[in-house]
């Protein structure tokens, strides 16, 4: 790809970023549809700066990880209607200096959940409860799970509970409670932490579907303790490259090269980029 003056930028903004691959996937994805752009991880705190950056820079789009996805929502001038509604962002949309905020996580996670369970009637338990949280918690509850939050704070577990109209669990009394499905959304386990899992391996039956939303390891300690009772795992690659999918048609207008950004991820994965 040459780059030139007509080159667009896009990226993702977060704190700590160095973990990412949405660089490796989007810019495969670039490069595979011929779209002259790239695409670059922002490390910084400072969100109100970055969004002032992407006015006065053109930037035509971004991804919003961790902590920004809430903290961003006041900075922009419009909301998609799923994304307020869950009251978390993943993605902006510049057109002309005007900032639509998306979420493309609950897609992300619905399609890969989708793609080996039945979701309609089951009983879900989702750790965790932060941006992703909310995302997958709303949409689940679209979709006939019945859900609980479950979070080592008590008072962010209890907020989102309240605010997605369900129940609470402290994470020391989670073996007490009865589930189909169990979804990690925190960071605990990523890399180079990986060694970490919030989840003991005694509550782990195999009659369990067990998901980590983390792709960096792809079979993070907790998927790795649950496929040794026999449970059915999902890692969190299926929901990363469909959320990604989703951030490049808001972008780009054009079908996303699923396979190539699959490829490409898992291609870094294995050589621990």
């Amino acid at each position: 790809m040459t780059i030139d003056q007509h080159t667009k930028l896009y990226g993702v903004v977060g704190h700590p970023i160095g973990h990412s691959l949405s660089p490796t996937m989007h810019n495969a994805a670039f490069y595979a549809t011929r779209v002259n752009a790239v695409y670059l991880a922002f490390d910084t705190t400072d969100i109100e700066g970055c969004i002032k950056g992407i006015k006065a820079l053109g930037i035509r789009g971004m991804s919003v990880t961790i902590p920004h996805k809430s903290a961003v929502i006041p900075l922009l001038d419009e909301l998609d209607a799923l994304a307020e509604q869950i009251g978390a962002v993943n993605t902006i949309v510049n057109n002309h200096g005007f900032l639509t905020g998306y979420n493309t996580d609950a897609v992300g996670a619905l399609r890969a959940l989708e793609e080996k369970v039945e979701l309609e009637g089951k009983t879900c338990v989702i750790i965790g409860a932060g941006g992703a949280a909310r995302a997958i918690g709303f949409i689940l509850k679209n979709h006939g799970v019945r859900l609980s939050i479950s979070n080592r704070s008590v008072e962010s577990g209890e907020n989102l509970a309240r605010y997605l109209d369900c129940s609470f669990v402290p994470l020391a009394e989670i073996e007490n409670v009865s589930m189909d499905i169990l979804i990690h959304s925190t960071p605990v386990g990523m890399y180079p932490h990986d060694e970490q899992c919030l989840i003991p391996r005694e509550i782990l039956t195999k009659e369990m579907v067990v998901m980590d939303i983390i792709y960096n390891p792809l079979e993070s300690t907790l998927l790795k303790r649950a496929r040794s009772q026999g449970c059915l795992t999902i890692d969190g690659l299926g929901m990363f490259i469909h959320q990604g999918a989703e951030q490049f048609r808001l972008w780009t207008g054009l079908e996303a090269p699923v396979e190539i950004m699959r490829g490409e991820v898992e291609q870094a994965l294995r050589v621990g980029t």
